[in-house]
């Protein structure tokens, strides 16, 4: 069943939720909980348990009346979905202070994301490795590429180079950029953007801190 749907555009809010009932269905399975309703992930996790359902649906999963749904099962068909169970390999440009900490990150490889190199402009870094991860001149990019055959560019360089670094990883022929930068880069079609803006979620924070006053 979920071969037949990994090609369906889900809602954006749907895909931002399954992550969700994962990291907890994950949970049970580890307290070997075999069954687990809507009403209960739904309590933990505070989503409404209609919503819950009808997200599940789109995957084709449905539980059992009065019983809910086999965790084990539940927690395979999450992740063969979301794609956790394959190993994506991606490129870390920019190796700051965010880009090293996520290259050491060792929980994105439980979500199939492995960085297989990183790229800078620093001299003083280049040529290092960060927890075995090799560091490279930016401007070897594409050479590496055909080395590592990285479908994902991460990107964490200071805002004013976002959009040149996003030229140089499609280039490379980079299916898709994780884009850490605050900056709102431009892709061609072909290329998946995901925005993940640390500063914006900031602003959100401080603003609801400031209206709680």
């Amino acid at each position: 069943m979920i071969e037949d749907v990994n090609r369906v555009l889900l809602p954006e809010p749907t895909l931002r939720r399954l992550p969700w009932y994962l990291a907890y269905v994950n949970m049970l399975h580890g307290q070997n909980i075999e069954y687990v309703s809507s009403t209960q992930i739904a309590k933990e996790i505070n989503v409404d348990a209609s919503q819950i359902a009808k997200d599940l649906s789109f995957l084709n999963i449905k539980g059992k009346t009065r019983i809910g749904y086999q965790v084990e099962h539940l927690a395979t068909e999450l992740s063969n979905f979301l794609g956790f169970h394959e190993v994506h390999k991606a490129f870390m440009i920019g190796v700051g202070s965010l880009g090293a900490a996520l290259i050491q990150d060792s929980g994105l490889m439980q979500y199939g994301l492995r960085i297989v190199a990183g790229f800078d402009v620093d001299e003083r870094i280049i040529g290092t490795e960060i927890c075995g991860v090799p560091i490279y001149d930016v401007a070897q990019l594409d050479m590496r590429q055909k080395e590592y055959g990285a479908d994902i560019g991460v990107l964490a360089v200071p805002v004013e180079h976002a959009q040149a670094s996003a030229d140089k990883l499609q280039r490379s022929g980079v299916k898709a950029i994780w884009n850490f930068t605050p900056f709102r880069i431009k892709v061609a079609d072909d290329v998946v953007i995901q925005n993940t803006s640390i500063y914006a979620h900031l602003a959100v924070m401080y603003n609801r801190i400031n209206c709680k006053k």
